[in-house]
């Protein structure tokens, strides 16, 4: 499943005397990559180019050598997210973020669109129109030992089959307000899918896979609280090392995640400029596939 995105079409345009802005090409990733290499994120080269690959961007360049980046991915007719927004330390304070900023949402303009803001940025996203409506919490670490949490009668976790594919796409879409069938389709054909069924009938899933210093998972659609910790939990049992969930904090996850050795090593504000997404009941508002993504 595909959803049209338009391509983000913008002319070198001047942003300081020696910087200019540009479409964000492919052979611009091992520059991004090592940009925020320079800045501690782990993401590796594989994570960006799966992120480009869903959507478009900008960069900003001197000289030659890329120094600032910013993406968005566009889900449905109606949504859009951006993320990845760097700016190196040489042309911080010159207005750099701001610039990229306002050529993604030039051609986002009849869209809701929703990021995830640190606290160094979330100024910078208010002046550009963003509201705070929630946060999220990054939770990693090395795995401890998990705890035996015991099924509700009639519970079954099993591995995605083909013909799961398009009821967890509308599942998904329902929780999380969002049409984001192409990015769901990409994840289940790549990744570990973990799906569950409650007496009989598919109620939630959850997505394992590579990222950043090891494993992550995300996103997770599940019916409460003790659901979404089942899906974590038998996503956990099939990585060792290094994990990470990024989790809405208002799902109250927090504890249990510090107790798998997964404290909470930073977060962020959830903005969004327009309407918010209306999310279902069996929402996607446990755990996110990235900050950047959504």
């Amino acid at each position: 499943m595909k959803f049209p995105s338009p391509a983000i079409a913008i002319e070198p345009t001047a942003v300081t005397a020696n910087a200019v802005l540009r479409p964000f090409e492919p052979s611009d990733l091992p520059a991004a990559h090592a940009l925020s290499s320079t800045l501690n994120w782990p993401h590796r080269i594989e994570d960006w180019q799966f992120a480009l690959s869903l959507g478009q961007g900008v960069v900003a360049e001197r000289d030659g050598k890329v120094l600032g980046t910013a993406l968005s991915w566009q889900f449905g007719a109606n949504h859009a997210t951006i993320g990845l927004v760097i700016v190196a330390p040489e042309l911080q304070g010159q207005r750099i973020g701001n610039r990229m900023m306002e050529a993604l949402l030039d051609r986002l303009a009849t869209r809701d669109v929703l990021l995830h803001a640190t606290a160094a940025g979330r100024g910078l996203y208010e002046r550009l129109g963003f509201v705070a409506t929630g946060e999220i919490d990054q939770h990693q670490g090395m795995l401890a030992a998990l705890p035996a949490l015991a099924k509700r009668e009639g519970d079954r976790l099993r591995p995605l089959a083909g013909a799961d594919v398009e009821s967890l796409i509308a599942m998904d879409t329902r929780g999380a307000g969002m049409a984001r069938g192409e990015l769901l389709g990409r994840l289940f054909s790549q990744e570990k899918t973990v799906v569950l069924e409650r007496g009989g009938h598919v109620v939630g899933f959850a997505v394992l896979r590579r990222y950043g210093r090891g494993h992550a998972v995300g996103p997770v659609v599940a019916p409460d609280f003790d659901a979404a910790r089942l899906l974590i939990a038998e996503c956990c049992r099939h990585a060792d090392g290094f994990m990470r969930v990024d989790v809405y904090a208002k799902g109250g996850l927090a504890q249990w995640l510090e107790s798998l050795g997964l404290p909470r090593a930073g977060g962020g504000s959830v903005m969004v400029r327009g309407r918010v997404p209306e999310r279902g009941p069996a929402h996607g508002g446990w755990a996110l596939v990235t900050q950047a993504i959504g």
